[in-house]
């Protein structure tokens, strides 16, 4: 193994190894429903209503609809509930967190020439959370799959002196060259073979195959998975009123990624013949990133009554930065003894950035406003997944994974649904959405159902609201992208309550 300018090849090599897959493509190109109270009870269901700050995140024409210059800032308790079932065996988990996910403001300037048809220009700022990444479970189960299925498959066809240590040379060193050298599937084979789950079939420096320590049979599994972070944006608006009936608005949106996710599979077995009987496999991720996007939108009214809306999502243009680290340890049976093999790197491997286009969303909506007394609202937007790119194009890895992904990924619909009702300073508020799987496949990422109510007081310039809301999906969720495939299939349910305070400037 040449050690002579590693960390320029490592940056050449590892450009198309790492493991971004279309895991990745869905988590940062899918959104949730955040924002204001009155926005969440009416389950987001506000495109051609406006007046809400969560509503101009979601139609920039929104913003014109104020008549006052206006505030809000929005807190959650997010709980997450998950059941888990692993080969028949059942566990439930559930965590809560308190956020602070929305604020902004909308600046009217109301136009003094009396013969302009335009009326008023709005300018806004706005926080809003995009998605939320927190997700704490925990499976165990009985396959008959082992965790010696990801090793083999990184190792066959690499060089033996391409993933194993010089006789001096310690493990921390190893994995920093190996992978500076030959990139992250070598790191993999390497962590396997010195482990001991992996044997040479010829123990020379050539050797390209390779068979496991670990007989068939099998293999209990615990499993852990830990995720933290969001996706985040900044809004900048710029919004107006035309004549009486018509309003047009830009957003210009700034997003921020901050994820991390830890993972740990613990496997034993008892099978005859096995040299390994337990692994434990530790990997962590850390990934942040920044994007674009802009979203052009308006509002007319039909009648007094009856408004329309319609908005255009552009794609968003991130560039993301990944980390990883990893940890294993075996226990093997050598001449009757327990023999514990620890490959502990100390290391961070630091990848090289790369770029993700996700697709453009079209959302059409109407809503019926009765008077003083209320009104009923819809929205429907389709986004198509299949339109989601890595980036470079040119890259030959990030070629198979676009071909994977607008063979496995569709157009997806969503539908929201929305209602008030006011009673003299009380309003009372429910929704309904039902979002489509963005899989071909919705057996292994299923549609989205979800309910919201709320209830807001308006003490004049000032209104308090209050919202429930929760949705329920469930998720196959796939342990390892190649080798040890095994899914958990997740019924994930959450459960926000949100309280917001708007008031006017």
């Amino acid at each position: 193994m040449k050690k002579l300018s590693l960390l320029f090849i490592g940056l050449l090599s590892m450009s198309n190894v790492m493991a971004q897959d279309i895991s990745d493509a869905l988590r940062y190109s899918s959104d949730e429903i955040q924002g204001t109270a009155r926005f969440r009870a009416m389950s987001g269901a506000f495109g051609a209503l406006g007046g809400d700050m969560s509503a101009v995140s979601l139609n920039p024409a929104g913003a014109a609809v104020f008549t006052r210059s206006h505030a809000s800032a929005s807190v959650s308790i997010l709980s997450i509930n998950n059941d888990v079932n692993y080969f028949g065996e059942m566990r439930s988990s559930s965590d809560s967190k308190f956020d602070l996910h929305q604020t902004g403001a909308a600046f009217v300037f109301n136009n003094t020439n009396q013969n302009s048809p335009w009326r008023k220009f709005v300018f806004s700022i706005a926080y809003d959370k995009v998605a939320n990444y927190d997700n704490d479970w925990f499976a165990t189960g009985t396959s008959t799959n082992s965790i010696d299925s990801y090793f083999l498959s990184y190792a066959q066809g690499l060089r033996l002196d391409e993933i194993s240590a010089f006789d001096d040379e310690n493990y921390t060193d190893a994995y920093a060259d190996i992978g500076s050298a030959y990139g992250f599937n070598n790191q993999q084979a390497f962590l396997g073979y010195e482990s001991y789950i992996l044997e040479p079939n010829s123990d020379t420096d050539d050797n390209t195959s390779y068979f496991s320590n670990i007989a068939p049979g099998s293999f209990e599994h615990d499993y852990s998975y830990l995720a933290t972070g969001y996706n985040g944006k900044f809004t900048f608006n710029f919004a107006s009123q035309f004549k009486d009936k018509l309003y047009i608005g830009l957003n210009l949106n700034t997003h921020f990624i901050n994820y991390e996710r830890y993972t740990y599979l613990n496997e034993f077995n008892s099978n005859e013949g096995s040299l390994v009987n337990e692994v434990g496999f530790e990997n962590s991720l850390f990934t942040t990133g920044s994007g674009f996007s802009f979203q052009l939108g308006a509002i007319t009214k039909l009648t007094e009554e009856l408004r329309v809306g319609l908005t255009y999502n552009s794609p968003t243009w991130f560039s993301i930065e990944e980390e990883t680290t990893q940890y294993l340890a075996t226990v093997r049976n050598d001449g009757g003894s327990n023999i514990t093999q620890v490959i502990n790197p100390a290391i961070i491997n630091v990848f090289p950035r790369y770029r993700l286009q996700t697709p453009g969303k079209l959302t059409g909506s109407l809503a019926y406003v009765f008077g003083e007394q209320g009104l009923i609202s819809f929205d429907y937007s389709r986004k198509d997944y299949s339109n989601t790119k890595f980036k470079p194009t040119s890259d030959t890895y990030f070629s198979a994974q676009n071909d994977i992904i607008s063979n496995t990924l569709k157009a997806a619909s969503t539908y929201r649904f929305g209602g008030e009702y006011r009673y003299k300073q009380i309003s009372f508020r429910g929704g309904y959405r039902f979002e489509e799987s963005p899989y071909e496949d919705d057996s292994f990422y299923g549609d989205l159902t979800g309910y919201s109510l709320g209830l807001g007081y308006n003490f004049g310039d000032i209104k308090l609201d209050l919202a429930f809301d929760q949705s329920d999906r469930e998720i196959n969720h796939q342990f390892y992208s190649v080798g040890l495939t095994n899914a958990a299939l997740l019924d994930s349910k959450n459960s926000n309550v949100t309280l917001s305070l708007a008031f006017n400037l």
